[in-house]
């Protein structure tokens, strides 16, 4: 609807907002809008299957989601927790895209709900957002900014946390918190702690522990030793 008058993107609006209040809680939503998002939804997934680039894919849909965003809107304002396949899938888009702000408000939503992903994504949406993440800090556009990473990460964590979900997804979680923690504080620039430093360098230690008990393999050993030795020698302010 990006290129909709604001008439046509009002009624869009008010038939999205109808068809999310109309799926009670559990159920399917319906409805000729929800059919016409699920049918542009599967035209865009076509596009992006012809694409090998994944660097290409992100960037194509990050064109595309703005397109989406009145469906999104609607079912945050109304939806009762009805099934919804496309706000489900546009959530792991936007954390694709480095949307992560929207991403986690999306999350909260499905989260509270227990929306499913739809079949293709073979994993139920509290593993997705351990995984996608934590992926995103070690591998993607998280990591630039290091002090949002530790407040997305922190929601993350917060809202998965008394989901049932792989141990080891939770670790790689825990990992990214705690290297987002260590990164803020090396933006100081010094290799010795303050005293007020020490809180955050005691969190971030104690998230890799529990990193490392969930799954030995996680391999944050050396960044904790390292930190422990930095804990130990911290300096007044």
């Amino acid at each position: 609807m990006e290129n909709a008058s604001p008439a046509q993107r009002h009624k869009a609006r008010v038939l999205a907002e109808r068809a999310a209040e109309a799926a009670a809680p559990g159920g399917v939503t319906h409805g000729s809008a929800y059919e016409m998002m699920l049918y542009k939804l599967a035209n865009d997934r076509r596009s992006l299957g012809s694409i090998q680039s994944v660097a290409r894919k992100i960037e194509v849909k990050a064109t595309l989601l703005p397109e989406y965003q009145d469906w999104i809107d609607a079912v945050l304002a109304k939806g009762q927790g009805g099934q919804d396949d496309v706000f489900a899938a546009l959530l792991v888009w936007h954390i694709d895209c480095g949307e992560f702000a929207r991403a986690v408000e999306m999350a909260r939503y499905a989260v509270a709900h227990k929306l499913t992903l739809p079949d293709q994504f073979n994993r139920d949406i509290p593993t997705m957002l351990l995984d996608e993440f934590s992926m995103a800090y070690s591998h993607g556009k998280l990591a630039d900014d290091p002090a949002q990473a530790v407040e997305v990460l922190a929601q993350v964590q917060q809202l998965t946390e008394h989901c049932d979900a792989p141990d080891q997804a939770r670790a790689k979680l825990f990992k990214a918190a705690a290297y987002a923690m260590v990164a803020v504080l090396d933006q100081a620039g010094n290799e010795l702690l303050t005293a007020s430093q020490l809180p955050q360098a005691e969190a971030a230690h104690k998230l890799m522990e529990r990193a490392l008990a969930l799954f030995p393999g996680v391999g944050v050993k050396q960044v904790m030793d390292r930190l422990r030795t930095r804990i130990a020698k911290t300096v007044p302010d």
